[in-house]
This record gives C-alpha cells, structure tokens and sequence, in this order.
C-alpha cells in the first residue's frame, strides 16, 4: 500500500510546472512562491518519510537476524526414557554411545561443540585448576602421601637432573574418576562390561587412557554455589556430610543468569578448597582418619538432572563431588555418574582464582582442556586441566 502512495508524489515532481515552481522557489521568488513552497514542503517531508522509514528498518532486521546456532550433537534420549537397550537397569544409558563405549558423556563433546567454546575465549586469561599433588596432606580416604626423589646425574653430566614419585596415588589430590572407579554392587559397570574385562579385574577397560586418549575440551560453566551461600547467609558445615540441594544449584545458575547448553563441563564451587587451605593441621589430620565432606545431593534426582541438561562431565572443588559418608539407604550419586551414564567425576579442583575472576565480570563460562595421564587400565588422575577466559 505505501508504494503507490510513494510512486504519486514522483511523477508529480517530475512534471515541468512543478519542476519550474521549485526552481523559482530556491533562487529568489520569496513573495509568490512562499505559501506554495511552504504547502509543498511539508508534503514532501511527508512523502518522504515513509521512504526513508523502509530503509532504517532494514539494516535493523539483518542486524537481529544472524543468531549463534546452537551446535548439532548425537541424539540423546531423555532420562524417562532410559534404558534404550533391552536387559539394561532403569536409568542407565548402556549402549546410547554404543555398545563398545568407554568414553560415556563426553561423546557429547562433538567437533561442532568444540569449535562453538572457543567462542568463550575473550580475555585471554588462563586459570590451572590443579592444586599441588601435595595437597590435601595429610592425603584422604586411607591415600598415601608420595615420595618424590630428585635424581643428579653422575659426572660427567652432574648438570643434568631427573625425578620420580614412589608411592604416588594419581587421585590424592585434583581428579577425574575413571569410569572404572566405581560400578554398581547389583548391575555392575558402565555399559554392562563385564568384570573381567575391566582394570584390575582382569582385563583392562574403561581406564583412564580412554579420555587420556581423546583429550577433553569443550565449553566449561562455574556454578559458584559458595558464593551464593555467603549472599543468602547460608552456611555450610564443612565437617559434617552436608547435602547441598539441587535447588541451591539452580538457583546459583540463576542467579549468575548462566544458561547450560548441551555438551557442557559443569564445575561446581561449594567453597570446600578455601575452607580446607583455611583450616588448621589439626582438622587437616582429624579429616586424613575419618574423611567426612560436603557435597551436592547426591540423589536420582540430581542425576536425572544432570543428564537431562546433557552435561558431558562434572567436576567440584569437593573430595567426592557428593557427600560422604553415606547413611543407611541413601543413593549414591557415583552409581548413577560412573555405572549408569559414563559421565566422569572431577573431585578436588582448585576453583578458587578461576571463581574469583568470575565475579569481578560476571561471567561464568570459558573454554576448558584436560589432559588426564596416559596410563593404560588407570583408574584416575589429575585432571590437568586450564581454564581459559
């Protein structure tokens, strides 16, 4: 409708009588021409107008038009829809990656992924999530410290110096869980492979290799829960099994205004490093003889939870991600994790600097790499991970 309107104005000021009036009306025909110029100006301004506007709005729609796409990975079923292969327990995704698998989530750690994260990337800042393989000391749950040797060449290369560790437990300190850590006492480990072809069992599957080979990398998301604690005026005893509600997890992210998309390296700050750095050696050795920690409720639920928003693995600043130890009856989280969905378990990363840097722009997602030991059949290791802002 507004073209036609448009085209009617033009062929008037393309006829000679209308062209002669604006020609007498720029140089000097004051007198005259002035009540028709001022009629004529404000139709043109008029006129004009609705030609100008399509032009304006233009650039703005193409402006809004590009949107990021979110990255296309395997199609995964829903937790209610779990179990897909026939014989396999409720809530256990055997055979959704395939049969042979040993790598469970982090599948979902596709190319397209991958590439997306990098997006992530804006300050440059690089955050090692490692503490020292020193730390906790004395270690937890019944580890060992390590002995490390400096080794000096004799002369004539008394310049050159070498090392090793005796008596080093690869998850001491920082982690993964291998998905051969834990299985269920009932169905067993991931993807219903049998113990006897499992490390230390016999054979030598789902080892640590497996990530050690494939490397992990992806867009990595910090829920600071422990800092939404101190805002709320939760506190949280450190030595007790405290349960941490999948509710404050939520509304963590919420809070942070972070939106989890699928793929994600999910890690979840409760505050148990900067407590534990904080702490006294008598605690430090009360906590060496009976290891009791916080953690996030380490229910079905959460489980559900966590798979549902296709997260490709999870780790925390806890000693067991969940708490421990575990009463009589309740669920444990690693079951659901390590058994039933071959997500792995990060346990003991030191958030505390990548946390801090978080608050100070508000921003709570970056690229994440780990590159766990390459050691055939392990059942753990550092994670070696960076965080990069």
């Amino acid at each position: 409708m507004a073209k036609p309107k448009a085209r009617k104005p033009v062929a008037k000021a393309k006829k000679k009588p209308a062209a002669k009036s604006k020609a007498a009306a720029k140089p000097a025909a004051k007198p005259t021409v002035k009540a028709k110029a001022v009629k004529a100006a404000p139709k043109a301004a008029a006129k004009a107008a609705p030609k100008a506007a399509p032009k304006k709005a233009a650039p703005q729609r193409a402006a809004a038009a590009p949107r990021p796409v979110e990255p296309q990975g395997p199609r995964v079923p829903g937790y209610d829809e779990l179990p897909v292969r026939p014989g396999a327990p409720a809530g256990a995704a055997w055979g959704v990656f395939g049969d042979s698998d040993e790598v469970g989530t982090v599948n979902l750690l596709t190319p397209e992924r991958v590439r997306a994260a990098v997006q992530s990337v804006r300050s440059g800042k690089v955050f090692a999530l490692n503490l020292p393989i020193t730390i906790p000391d004395p270690p937890l749950f019944t580890r060992q410290a390590h002995r490390h040797t400096i080794k000096v060449f004799p002369a004539p290369a008394e310049f050159v110096l070498d090392d090793y560790l005796d008596n080093f437990y690869p998850q001491a300190s920082s982690q993964w869980d291998a998905l051969a850590h834990v299985k269920h006492p009932m169905f067993g480990a991931y993807n219903g492979i049998p113990d006897n072809e499992i490390t230390g069992r016999g054979g030598n599957r789902l080892g640590i290799d497996n990530l050690a080979r494939r490397g992990i990398a992806g867009r990595g998301v910090l829920a600071d829960i422990g800092r939404y604690h101190k805002r709320h005026g939760i506190r949280i005893d450190f030595l007790r099994p405290t349960s941490i509600p999948l509710e404050d997890l939520e509304a963590t992210l919420a809070e942070q205004k972070t939106t989890l998309r699928p793929g994600d390296i999910l890690l979840i700050r409760i505050g148990w490093t900067e407590f534990y750095l904080g702490t006294s050696r008598e605690i430090r050795e009360e906590l060496a003889r009976e290891t009791i920690v916080p953690g996030i409720e380490g229910s079905a639920r959460t489980a559900r939870w966590l798979w549902d928003n296709h997260i490709a693995a999870v780790a925390s600043d806890s000693p067991a991600l969940e708490p421990l130890p575990k009463g009589e009856g309740e669920d444990f989280l690693h079951f659901h994790l390590l058994a039933f969905f071959g997500m792995p378990i990060g346990e003991m990363w030191n958030l505390e600097a990548l946390a801090d840097d978080c608050a100070s722009d508000n921003r709570y997602e970056f690229f994440l790499t780990s590159a766990p030991l390459n050691v055939p059949g392990g059942v753990g290791s550092p994670p070696n991970a960076l965080a990069i802002k």
